[in-house]
């Protein structure tokens, strides 16, 4: 009986790190669909918001046979109950790296110089929920806690992208309109940070079973 419920739990493992790599693809698709404002790209980081959807209902079924059949307690229940949790972040990951895709096809955003800061906080949130992932999958705590610390990097780069856009805005009034485009882009990406953190956070409840306030107490 509990060999079949390891193997079970090897299962939603190995989904979790699909999903993850799913939204890993749609953060690296929208990224670089907006830097090289490649429409079909940007169509492809849309379309995997349905793949992400997809598993996210896969593993909702997975935990639900689990709980149901297996009755687990402890931290199995905590890992099983993590992971629901989990699916829920990275789902809204997926839906922002489409929105992000959809302004992207939109709008006409061409200029490097102006996206550095944006692609640099791209490359922290594949980085956050990478990580975030794989401690769910290792049971790292610190890697956990890492990834909820990374999340300053992402509000860092979000504010350099602000300074960025009001400097754009005074020498032209005219960038207006593009300034507002890669702010709605920058917050998306922030969005994507906090969601990676909440699913770090949901990996040390898992460990410890406590909420990371509590541990940090």
């Amino acid at each position: 009986m509990r060999n079949k419920f390891d193997e079970q739990l090897e299962l939603l493992k190995k989904q979790m790190i699909q999903m993850g790599a799913l939204c890993e693809g749609a953060i690296a698709n929208a990224t670089k669909a907006l830097i090289d404002g490649d429409i079909e790209l940007a169509k492809k980081a849309i379309a995997a918001d349905q793949e992400i959807d997809q598993k996210e209902r896969e593993i909702e079924s997975l935990c639900l046979k689990l709980l149901l059949q297996q009755q687990p307690v402890a931290r199995d229940l905590r890992q099983i109950s993590s992971a629901l949790k989990m699916i829920t972040d990275m789902e809204r990951i997926g839906d922002q790296a489409a929105d992000i895709s959809e302004i992207t096809m939109l709008a006409n955003i061409k200029d490097a110089e102006n996206t550095n800061h944006i692609v640099d906080m791209a490359k922290a949130t594949i980085k956050m929920v990478t990580d975030s992932i794989d401690a769910y999958v290792r049971q790292d705590l610190d890697l956990a806690r890492a990834v909820i610390d990374y999340d300053d990097v992402v509000d860092n780069l979000f504010n350099d992208v602000k300074a960025d856009m009001i400097r754009l805005i005074n020498e032209d009034t005219n960038n207006g309109e593009f300034a507002i485009d890669l702010m709605m882009i920058a917050k998306y990406f922030e969005r994507i940070g906090d969601h990676a953190t909440n699913i770090a956070e949901w990996v040390v409840f898992s460990i410890t079973g406590k909420h990371i306030s509590e541990v940090e107490k």
